[in-house]
């Protein structure tokens, strides 16, 4: 379905999107009128700092209407592997963004994709950005259980700063909404950082083995999907480096597969 400029429905749907800033009922109505041109089957409204965990503004319900408890794996640690999370905190930008934009070169390899993206996603994802300054951006992700149309990737691009206006100008409003400080949506306020130390913490008392921070750097890109170049280009170290780094990690954890790692980074979140 196209939108022409005298596609009178568009525009009072716009409208009415406005008028509904500053109401409880924004994202659902924001997602339904765009579920009305494009197709996907989940959705969640986020924002992404260096600060904390996500912080999620609406989420579309479960079937059962409780948490949905793949999503809250997500938010405990999950999302250090998340390649929109990871792109956002590499360079935040606004704009529309394809799941093969900036996912890493094996991403679908990895444990997170089969363990939680392919069950939870199930196919493709695309996200709108709005960033609001240096560290935070707001994020509206559509998951699909069918990849993106080209037709529809054009389409979402079209209306893209329609949505990122409406975006930030819900933003004021959103702190105000009762929802938004209520134990669903509202993440405790944990460093980013603090993953490492709770990994290390994990790995110490499990393992009896301690990473350095370069090593811990290097096995959270190897379990989000990115080789050993994409390490090496990103943590500014040679392929070579990356590869010691990868045989003294195994060496010291006593595991011989990313599966085993993947399990090791899910139990320091869980701590």
């Amino acid at each position: 379905m196209t939108i022409a400029l005298q596609d009178i429905a568009w525009h009072r749907s716009v409208a009415q999107l406005i008028d509904a800033l500053d109401k409880p009922n924004f994202w659902a109505q924001l997602v339904r009128m765009l579920n009305q041109y494009v197709n996907f089957d989940s959705w969640v409204a986020l924002q992404f700092s260096s600060g904390q965990r996500p912080l999620v503004f609406a989420e579309c319900p479960g079937e059962d209407g409780s948490p949905d408890p793949l999503f809250q794996d997500y938010l405990k640690g999950l999302y250090l592997l998340d390649p929109f999370y990871i792109a956002s905190r590499e360079q935040s930008q606004t704009g529309l963004f394809r799941l093969a934009q900036v996912a890493p070169e094996h991403f679908e390899l990895t444990e997170y994709y089969q363990r939680y993206f392919r069950l939870n996603v199930v196919a493709d994802e695309i996200q709108f950005n709005c960033q609001l300054d240096a560290d935070r951006t707001v994020c509206l992700s559509l998951g699909s259980t069918q990849r993106f149309s080209t037709e529809h990737i054009a389409l979402l691009s079209m209306i893209q700063p329609w949505v990122v206006a409406l975006l930030r100008q819900r933003m004021p409003f959103e702190l105000l909404e009762p929802d938004a400080q209520s134990e669903q949506h509202v993440q405790p306020l944990q460093p980013v950082n603090d993953w490492r130390t709770q990994l290390e913490a994990s790995v110490q008392q499990s393992r009896g083995a301690q990473l350095t921070a370069r090593e811990l750097d290097v096995g959270r890109l190897m379990l989000s999907g990115c080789s050993s170049k994409e390490i090496a280009r990103k943590l500014e170290i040679s392929a070579e480096t990356v590869r010691v780094h990868k045989k003294h990690i195994y060496s010291k954890l006593g595991i011989k597969s990313q599966s085993e790692l993947f399990s090791i980074f899910l139990q320091a979140q869980s701590a």
